[in-house]
């Protein structure tokens, strides 16, 4: 478009951004002392002519085309005639301004938690580190990373909490909680914040034990194992719900657990300290079934390093609600997670008269304090008993043949 051909001002959309350049430079005016500048070699930019507090009158940028738009540039040009016509320097509350923006742009939740994830960072395993940082990114910053951290009511933060206890989602609810205190807590001990808006709503939410142990009572467990085996989706996820039932592991073990973790031929699965809740190295007996579990699945993953590799990006474990996922498609929501059969694993083989230290030293809970050198392999080989008879009782339970007796002496 031609300058000759504009037709009405303020300059409509189609008219800035079709208008050519000249031999020279020159100016459209827009209204109210606002113009639009075109270069020769195509450039375009805002510019406000006002008057100084010495009555001379002078040019202020106000920003490049299309960066700034004909109702963002109207807008700066009227707050800085405002401040022209009381007496201010146009260029000094211009500057003024974009030192509030910057400093708002600072101040959001999400350069806060940037902020407080480089701090963490140094004493977290990369793993641990891109879960983190991931869970945030999914679910907090979309919502609010660009909000002011200082404005964002305790029921703001409920309500999104709450919104993920109602995906079913109580674990990462509850990392995410905690995250999000930490964050505010650096604010806090920084100066920069007074309260935390975070304080005391772990107390009105579903605890992180609740979804720990959300399990089927023993009449429904035989149905549950019946669906795992004929699951009709991902093969790889079935495999998963079974060995989450035959080792009584945690979920997040299994997901991230690699291939090179598995001796098949010593029937033990070594999971490193750094993948540990208690940073300690924790030996896993492998029974039969296990085994054989863990070669179908080999068939599927075995050509990665990981035993569940990602879908989009193999070198990543599948998402951490995976397993929660297939329960829920097989009709177990809110009744089993993937960590309720830990729970599941240590009813059964309490009641069974197994030794309560064997069952505690097999679901790695092992009390801190204790003295000496922790034993990654305390009680192997009654652990190996013991496990090999709870994956033939959980058997004979799916076929209907379930056996009864106090087995603690076997082991």
């Amino acid at each position: 478009m031609k300058r000759a051909d504009i037709k009405r001002r303020p300059l409509s959309d189609t008219t800035l951004l079709g208008l050519e350049p000249d031999t020279k430079e020159y100016r459209e005016h827009d209204g109210s002392g606002l113009y639009f500048r075109v270069k020769p070699d195509g450039q375009k930019s805002w510019q406000l002519r006002y008057k100084t507090p010495t009555g001379k009158w002078s040019w202020l940028g106000l920003g490049g085309y299309p960066e700034v738009g004909g109702s963002l540039a109207r807008k700066k040009a009227a707050e800085l005639r405002s401040d022209a016509s009381e007496g201010k320097n146009p260029i000094a509350t211009k500057k003024a301004r974009k030192a509030a923006d910057l400093e708002a742009a600072n101040n959001t939740f999400e350069a806060l938690a940037q902020e407080w994830f480089v701090a963490r960072r140094k004493s977290w395993e990369d793993a641990t580190a891109t879960r983190v940082i991931g869970a945030l990114e999914l679910h907090v910053f979309p919502v609010f990373g660009k909000r002011i951290y200082t404005e964002i009511l305790p029921l703001e933060w409920m309500e999104f909490l709450r919104g993920m206890e109602q995906k079913g989602i109580l674990e990462q609810m509850s990392r995410v909680r905690g995250f999000c205190k930490e964050i505010y807590d650096l604010a806090r001990v920084t100066g920069r914040a007074v309260h935390n808006p975070l304080e005391g709503l772990h107390k009105f939410l579903q605890t992180r034990a609740a979804e720990n142990y959300a399990h089927v009572s023993t009449q429904e467990l035989p149905a549950l194992l019946r669906a795992i085996s004929s699951y009709p989706h991902a093969k790889d996820v079935r495999l998963g719900l079974r060995l989450l039932s035959l080792m009584a592991a945690r979920p997040s073990e299994l997901r991230e657990a690699t291939w090179s973790e598995f001796d098949f031929d010593k029937k033990l699965w070594t999971i490193p300290a750094e993948r540990m809740k208690k940073r300690r190295e924790h030996l896993v007996p492998l029974s039969r079934q296990a085994i054989e579990a863990l070669k179908e699945l080999h068939t599927l993953s075995g050509a990665y390093p990981l035993l569940f590799p990602g879908r989009n990006d193999r070198t990543k474990p599948r998402s951490n609600t995976v397993f929660l996922m297939a329960l829920r498609r097989l009709g177990y929501e809110g009744r089993q997670t993937g960590h309720g059969f830990r729970h599941i694993a240590s009813t059964t083989l309490n009641e069974h008269g197994f030794e309560e230290n064997h069952v505690e030293a097999q679901l790695s809970h092992v009390k801190d304090g204790v003295a000496g050198v922790y034993n990654k392999a305390i009680y192997l080989k009654q652990r190996t008993s013991m496990m090999q008879w709870y994956a033939d009782y959980l058997d004979g339970l799916e076929l209907g043949n379930v056996m009864h007796g106090n087995f603690s002496k076997a082991t």
